[in-house]
């Protein structure tokens, strides 16, 4: 894939959901940018640890990408999807045929408060889909449906980061880099 990764960070991100899976898609040659919507280039996760991100959401053109990534965490999930901007993109994305999305953890609730996710199979963390009645919530560790990939939480963001390499990359890269990390 030659377009971008935009991997959004807001203040209270998780840290093991965004850094696992920028690092297995760095790994994977793809072309990843870590992008804040704080209007600041370090941004704290939830547990206070600061990320210094490559551009500010402003910075960003999406006609150049061809994935948003979006990590969990609370109240990282709330910041993200306050933001009008990202709403905005992420709409586009799940409209556009080319482009794909994934959230883990508790950020696929941005997606069902934007109605985003009807009619669509998903995972999230326990509890967090207990309200998502358009679509079809399973326990899996990762579901992809369509261009949508989603997975459960900090446990399970490795095989995200894997499940998005090899969709992205093919699966002789996702193996590759699966095995390089003993997983």
């Amino acid at each position: 894939m030659d377009k971008k990764v935009y991997v959004h960070l807001a203040e209270g991100f998780e840290e093991i959901e965004a850094m696992a899976t920028i690092d297995i898609l760095i790994r994977g040659e793809l072309d990843v940018e870590i992008v804040s919507v704080t209007g600041e280039r370090i941004v704290k996760s939830v547990r206070g640890i600061g990320v210094q991100c490559d551009k500010l959401f402003e910075e960003v053109d999406y006609s150049e990408g061809g994935m948003i990534v979006l990590p969990g965490g609370i109240p990282g999930v709330d910041n993200l999807g306050a933001h009008e901007g990202l709403v905005k993109q992420l709409k586009a994305y799940m409209a556009d045929d080319e482009k794909w999305v994934a959230a883990i953890c508790a950020a696929p609730i941005i997606l069902h408060d934007n109605g985003l996710i009807e009619g669509k199979t998903l995972t999230c963390f326990p509890g967090c889909g207990d309200g998502f009645t358009e679509a079809n919530v399973v326990e899996d560790k990762v579901a992809v449906d369509g261009k949508l990939i989603t997975s459960q939480g900090p446990g399970t963001a490795i095989e995200f980061g894997l499940k998005i390499l090899e969709l992205l990359q093919g699966k002789e890269m996702s193996d590759y880099v699966r095995g390089r990390l003993l997983a």
